[in-house]
């Protein structure tokens, strides 16, 4: 059955969902993106995000970016990581992404369990959002196709790392490269690179 995404949780305010990815990497950036929908968007390929291809991800960017009333993406860096941690720079990056929008939102959809406030704006967290609420499914998908893009980036530049494939998640074929070749300044240095990682159990 087809499990319906909801437009909105408050009809008459402007929201905002807000989603991150690349949190459980082990190398590079950790992108977020906000994204304003109209109250009457559908779309059938976003009601079921989770089971996209690659190539229906791409298509989905195009149209959200059309078709959306505002959004942005924003990244914080391997080294920001570092200085802040995961859990932090994933806030930052919404933040960064709100920032953006050319029209502010009277509210904010977080996906996950926690959040640091964003200004004066009003949050709901919502667990597992991307498969709640469109707009967060949408701020997904802009978040993951542009991380996307920039890991492909990167493999360019280092390929021994399958980043092309793994996007920087620990996988044993990256943990080996990291083991061969050591680590790149696109690694998050104070991640356990070549084992289990207390960063990657903190607690959203």
């Amino acid at each position: 059955m087809n499990n319906m995404l909801l437009p909105y949780l408050n009809k008459d305010i402007i929201e905002a969902g807000c989603d991150e990815a690349g949190r459980g990497c082990l190398a590079g950036s950790v992108y977020a993106a906000a994204v304003i929908l109209p109250s009457d968007f559908k779309n059938e390929l976003l009601n079921d995000s989770k089971q996209l291809t690659e190539r229906q991800r791409y298509q989905l960017r195009e149209v959200i970016e059309r078709e959306a009333v505002a959004w942005a993406v924003g990244i914080v860096t391997p080294e920001e990581i570092d200085k802040i941690n995961i859990l932090n720079a994933s806030f930052l990056a919404m933040h960064r992404a709100v920032d953006q929008l050319k029209v502010r939102p009277g509210h904010l959809l977080i996906d996950g369990n926690r959040f640091h406030k964003y200004q004066d704006l009003p949050h709901t967290t919502v667990v597992k959002g991307d498969g709640k609420f469109l707009s967060i499914a949408a701020a997904s998908i802009l978040a993951k196709t542009y991380r996307d893009d920039y890991m492909n980036g990167l493999h360019r530049e280092y390929p021994y790392y399958d980043w092309n494939k793994n996007k920087g998640y620990p996988t044993k074929k990256h943990r080996a490269a990291i083991r061969e070749h050591g680590a790149t300044p696109y690694h998050r240095m104070t991640f356990n690179l070549l084992g289990e990682d207390p960063q990657l159990r903190l607690d959203f």
